[in-house]
Order: structure tokens, then C-alpha cells, then sequence
């Protein structure tokens, strides 16, 4: 069973740019603390450059162990991966590869990080990354991505 807590909409202006929307796999909804399969919750923020803005939390009751491995044939990763469609990042301790190819396969890119760190430390974190040079990928899903010309490199030869 899952459950989800949305934000009402509100009327605050959001910062300029297009949010990058992002999840981060919780358990206690203030820290990065769990692996994909295992993670109890899943904390749903907007971040810009200039701010950031919560928008929900998806909470499941029928999650793996820590371990990673599975303890029945039950799917639990498909209704995460759903509850996640529309976030380009997530943020875990861990993704297993079947999971982590569902969840590229939804379009959402899998961040691993090697402990637990508190929430707002990863939102900082993002609004930096948005700040500096975005990677390739980043830059393709935020619309600012630009193909290099590398013809700029060759002097073109003319021939008569």
C-alpha cells in the first residue's frame, strides 16, 4: 500500500527557470537514509538556483530490506518507479540495476551517494550544481542543453 501527500498549489511566484524536480529516498523525511528498494518514503522537491519548494512525499508500506535482496516475489519497485515518473533525479544510498534501468527507463536519472546526509544538505547540493556547469545529461533535461559544433575546430579547405 502507498500513500501520498501533495501540496496544495499555492500562489507563490516560483524563481525564474525551469525547477528541477527531484526525490530523495528517505525514511524519516529529513535525511537521505535509504536504498531505493528499501526506502519507506520519498520526499518530492522543486529546486532552482534561487530556492526551493516541496511538493510531496510518497510513503509505501511494502518495501525491501536494507540488504537489497528481495524477501518474495512481490513487486515492489514498479509502483516506486510510477510515484517517481515525473522527477528527473533521485537521490539514494543505493539502486540495485534491475531498478536503476526502470528507473532510467522513466526518465529518471539514479544518484547514488556512499552514506546518509541530511536532506536540505542534497537540496543545497542541487541548487549549486544548477548554479555552476550542469552536467550533459542535466542540461538536456532542464532545456539548456546545446550539441557542440565541432566544425569550429577544422579550417574548411576550399577546392577550386
Amino acid at each position: 500500500m502507498s500513500r501520498t501527500l501533495r501540496v496544495i498549489e499555492d500562489n507563490r511566484p516560483s524563481p525564474n527557470g525551469k525547477p528541477l524536480r527531484i526525490a530523495i529516498a528517505t525514511n524519516d523525511m529529513e535525511n537521505l537514509d535509504a536504498h531505493f528498494g528499501s526506502a519507506k518514503k520519498f520526499a518530492i522537491y522543486d529546486v532552482w538556483t534561487t530556492g526551493v519548494r516541496f511538493i510531496a512525499a510518497h510513503e509505501f508500506d511494502n518495501v525491501t530490506k536494507q540488504s537489497g535482496q528481495h524477501d518474495s516475489q512481490d513487486d515492489k519497485i514498479t509502483p516506486k518507479v510510477e510515484a517517481l515518473s515525473d522527477c528527473a533525479l533521485l537521490f539514494a544510498l543505493a539502486v540495485g540495476g534491475p531498478s536503476a534501468a526502470k528507473l532510467v527507463r522513466a526518465g529518471v536519472h539514479p544518484i547514488k551517494r556512499k552514506e546518509a546526509e541530511p536532506i536540505e544538505a542534497i537540496l543545497m547540493q542541487t541548487q549549486e550544481m544548477l548554479k555552476g556547469t550542469p552536467p550533459p545529461f542535466l542540461r538536456k533535461i532542464l532545456g539548456t542543453y546545446e550539441k557542440p559544433d565541432f566544425t569550429d575546430n577544422y579550417e574548411i579547405e576550399e577546392t577550386a
